[in-house]
């Protein structure tokens, strides 16, 4: 038996465990924060909500890039997930695309926070859209598909349409008060629906 195939001791375990869940607390809080008080929030705010230290904050993520980068990741892998879940264990696959929406929508609200602090020429921030589109395309066009095969959508709806849409309804324009995404959102999605035959 190699030295890389011989199980770890328990204390080892139990330190890689330790630190697996205080960097989901810190993901986890640093989203919350993001949504809250914007991507410059004092970072101090973050590993506070988090319930941990600064130094575990900074043996995470040494930097802010590091730690929106993992953010934005961590959102997409929890959004991408989520889709699958709710197509089985919701009623019907029309209401699953909804409540995947919602979920999406949320995740839009602190990714466009996010975006402010990602600068093109940055280490991680490149390859961002590209994983986005990778692992959400996917999960989008098999609630779609679910929906249309149920006869509770229409068919012809693309994937990236549908999530280039939601999008670009949830940048409001000027911070503007007066404009509800979610209401423009919530007629797209009337739009989707199947006609009603006599």
């Amino acid at each position: 038996m190699s030295a890389a195939d011989k199980p770890l001791p328990e204390a080892a375990r139990s330190t890689r465990a330790d630190a697996v869940r205080s960097r989901q607390k810190l993901l986890a809080a640093a989203g919350e924060v993001f949504v809250d008080s914007g991507v410059d929030a004092p970072v101090r705010e973050i590993a506070a909500r988090a319930g941990v230290g600064m130094g575990t904050l900074y043996r995470h993520f040494p930097t802010r890039a590091d730690l929106v980068v993992a953010v934005f990741r961590h959102q997409v892998e929890e959004c991408a997930d989520a889709g699958p879940r709710l197509l089985a264990d919701t009623d019907s696959p029309s209401a699953a695309l909804r409540q995947w929406i919602d979920l999406f929508v949320d995740f839009l609200v602190t990714k466009h926070g996010l975006a402010h602090s990602m600068q093109p020429d940055s280490s991680g921030f490149g390859a961002l859209h590209g994983f986005f589109l990778e692992r959400l395309l996917p999960v989008a066009e098999e609630l779609l598909d679910a929906a249309v095969r149920a006869g509770e959508i229409r068919t012809g709806i693309e994937p990236y349409e549908l999530m280039r849409g939601i999008g670009n309804l949830c940048i409001a324009p000027d911070h503007d008060p007066r404009y509800d995404p979610r209401r423009l959102i919530d007629l797209l999605l009337l739009g989707l629906q199947q006609p009603k035959t006599a």
